[in-house]
């Protein structure tokens, strides 16, 4: 691919496989599913052997250490990303299914809806080559055709997998060009691709906030925006210790990105120095590096060495930095959590109904926790929802990115040709 007009010949195609991909059998898209996971175990070693080669490329060019963990595949890494395939052929198909509409109603017709493939999806992202199996997957599901537009950092990791998804698609019977892969060594086409508006349906960025909001600036596409890190937690003055900590350490767990990681802790001032002094100290076992503002280097030198540039409670650490910040109360926490925290996922530790109420209905951000860990699941253990990450936007869909948020609703309103 060389020019734009390559480009647009691409998307062209995608949109007309996403078409013939929605009028295609359930069962049909579920057998790509699984041939998909069974191509992609069978070409494990070649993968990783590709992703072996953009690791040592990008330590040559001194890429970031945060990138490169995004980017180190292991087998693990890649079996859970085809489990994920099976799974997602083992659900029951998404589009097509018949929902009443009783608000809106016609005289002597039957009106219904029934969830619909939105189209073409450009997934743009950085790192994480087994996000482009899952995303393709999620499209394959939901009858959308996928353009994966991957970092040069991952560049040869995202052409193996992209290669082995299509042969499987291909030998299902799937029209293949439903996945499209655009290479990174024919220049930055990204402003390219988010202005394809006529073909692309939505686009999704995935990774650091640089790049989400560049995707967001240039793009006239609709954007489903992504959010990773910055979430808050307010530790009520009636909310236990072990609760506190439970929920900061398993927030941290998600790899490879805890998406929903708690980086930011809002205390109550009146908190005892015991339980802040325990709390701090079986952090820093955890590898925990810990920031406080100026109120708490002051009165706990020994536990924040280092305090918060204010510019840093608006932006995500990505690591294993957290920051504390003493407040008056909830309704302080609320405000401060609505101004700061990135929107997506933040928490409460409590043992009040009233402040859990309070904290629900007064926190505006996609999903709130109280008293449970944010901790992120692509692939849950329990339930039907796969989710490819979290958005924090107010928008298109908003909260976990999964099946449904690929589609969008048709009104049907059936006559019998009777005035």
């Amino acid at each position: 691919m060389s020019s734009l007009t390559d480009l647009v010949a691409i998307v062209q195609r995608a949109q007309q496989s996403a078409l013939a991909l929605s009028a295609m059998k359930g069962t049909d898209r579920s057998r790509a599913l699984q041939l998909m996971a069974e191509v992609l175990a069978e070409q494990q070693d070649d993968i990783l052997e590709a992703n072996t080669l953009d690791l040592e490329i990008s330590r040559e060019m001194a890429v970031p250490e945060l990138i490169l963990e995004w980017l180190k595949l292991t087998p693990e890494r890649l079996q859970m990303a085809g489990k994920t395939l099976q799974r997602l052929a083992e659900l029951s198909d998404p589009i097509q299914q018949i929902l009443n509409v009783p608000s809106y109603q016609v005289d002597e017709c039957q009106t219904y809806s029934q969830l619909t493939p939105l189209g073409v999806i450009a997934f743009i992202y950085e790192s994480f080559p087994e996000l482009g199996v899952i995303a393709a997957g999620l499209c394959i599901r939901s009858g959308n055709s996928l353009v994966l537009r991957g970092g040069p950092e991952a560049s040869h990791s995202n052409q193996a997998i992209a290669q082995a998804l299509r042969l499987a698609i291909d030998d299902a019977g799937l029209p293949v060009d439903c996945l499209q892969f655009l290479p990174t060594d024919h220049g930055d086409l990204i402003r390219e691709l988010v202005t394809q508006d006529q073909y692309v349906n939505l686009v999704i960025p995935y990774g650091r906030s640089s790049l989400v909001q560049q995707v967001v600036r240039q793009a006239t596409a609709p954007v489903l925006k992504t959010a990773i890190g910055n979430c808050y937690l307010y530790w009520s003055l009636s909310g236990s210790l072990d609760m506190a900590r439970w929920m900061i350490l398993e927030s941290h767990r998600s790899e490879p990105d805890p998406v929903n990681a708690i980086e930011k802790v809002l205390i109550h001032r009146e908190h005892s120095s015991t339980a802040l002094n325990m709390l701090a100290s079986s952090l820093k076992e955890k590898g925990f590096k810990l920031r406080g503002d100026a109120s708490l280097v002051e009165n706990y030198p020994e536990l924040f060495a280092t305090g918060v540039e204010f510019s840093e409670w608006g932006q995500a650490y990505l690591d294993n930095t957290i920051a504390f910040k003493t407040v008056n109360g909830l309704e302080a926490a609320i405000h401060w959590i609505n101004q700061y925290s990135s929107g997506h996922a933040d928490c409460l530790a409590t043992e009040s109904y009233q402040e859990s109420r309070l904290f629900a209905l007064g926190v505006n951000s996609a999903m709130t926790y109280i008293n449970a860990s944010p901790r992120f699941y692509r692939n849950p253990k329990r339930g039907s929802s796969i989710a490819l990450g979290m958005s924090n936007q107010k928008g298109h869909r908003r909260g976990l990115i999964g099946l449904e948020t690929l589609t969008t609703l048709r009104h049907i309103v059936q006559g019998n040709g009777m005035v």
